[in-house]
C-alpha cells in the first residue's frame, strides 16, 4: 500500500506546473495549489507581506505535497476511511474540495446507508464507509472512481466553458475523465465510443 506522501507526490505530478486558465474557478494553481489556498493558509512564500500571484509561482513541489496532507488529507479526516478509498477520494478532494466527501455520502446512501450528505467526514461517514468497503470490497473503490466521472460529466454538462477538461478537441477523453479512471478497474472505464456518445449533446 502506497504511503500518504507517495499519492500526495503522484497528486503533485497529476496537476502539474503553473496555469493560470481563465475558465478555471480556481485561478492561478500550481500544482494543485490554487491562489485562493494560499491566501486561506496565509502562506505568503515570497515575504512581501501578500499573498498574491507571485507566491503561486514560488510554490515548490515539497511545499505543495505538505499542504495537501496537511489541509487535504489529515484535517479532513480522509486518513479514516477505508485505505483502499483513501488514494481516490484524496485525490478528489484536491480537485474539488468537499464536492469529494459530498459525492462519497451519496453513493453511501445509494448503497442503502443513511449519512447526512453535507461534505464534512465524521463518524457516521466512517463508519458507513467500513460497512461499504466490507460488503464490497471488490466494487466499492470502483464505484466511488465511477461517481467521480460521473460528477465531473455533469458539471461539463451544465457549464460549457468547462467542457475541454472532460473533452479534448478531438473528442476523446480529457483530462478529468482520465484522472477519474485511474482510480477504476479497466473493466469500468469507458470506452472511447462510449465517452464520444456521453459527450454529443455537447456538440
Amino acid at each position: 500500500m502506497k504511503s500518504v506522501t507517495q499519492i500526495a507526490q503522484e497528486i503533485v505530478a497529476r496537476e502539474g506546473g503553473y496555469v493560470d486558465d481563465p475558465d478555471d474557478p480556481g485561478g492561478a494553481t500550481k500544482y494543485g495549489v490554487t491562489l485562493g489556498t494560499l491566501q486561506r493558509l496565509d502562506l505568503d512564500q515570497t515575504g512581501d507581506g501578500r499573498v498574491d500571484e507571485m507566491d503561486v509561482r514560488a510554490l515548490s513541489r515539497e511545499q505543495a505535497v505538505d499542504i495537501f496532507i496537511k489541509h487535504y488529507f489529515e484535517e479532513p479526516l480522509i486518513k479514516k476511511l477505508p485505505g483502499a478509498l483513501q488514494p481516490s477520494v484524496f485525490d478528489m478532494y484536491v480537485n474539488a474540495g468537499g464536492n469529494a466527501v459530498v459525492i462519497l455520502q451519496r453513493l453511501l446512501n445509494d448503497m442503502g446507508q443513511r449519512v447526512v450528505v453535507d461534505g464534512a467526514i465524521g463518524p457516521q461517514t466512517i463508519a458507513a464507509a467500513e460497512l461499504a468497503q466490507a460488503a464490497a470490497p471488490g466494487y466499492f473503490v470502483d464505484a466511488y472512481g465511477i461517481a467521480r466521472r460521473n460528477y465531473y460529466y455533469r458539471v461539463a454538462d451544465a457549464r460549457p466553458a468547462s467542457r475541454k477538461y472532460a473533452n479534448t478537441r478531438a473528442g476523446t477523453k480529457g483530462g478529468w475523465i482520465l484522472r477519474a479512471e485511474e482510480f477504476i478497474s479497466p473493466r469500468f472505464r469507458l470506452t472511447e465510443g462510449e465517452h464520444r456518445k456521453r459527450v454529443s449533446k455537447w456538440a
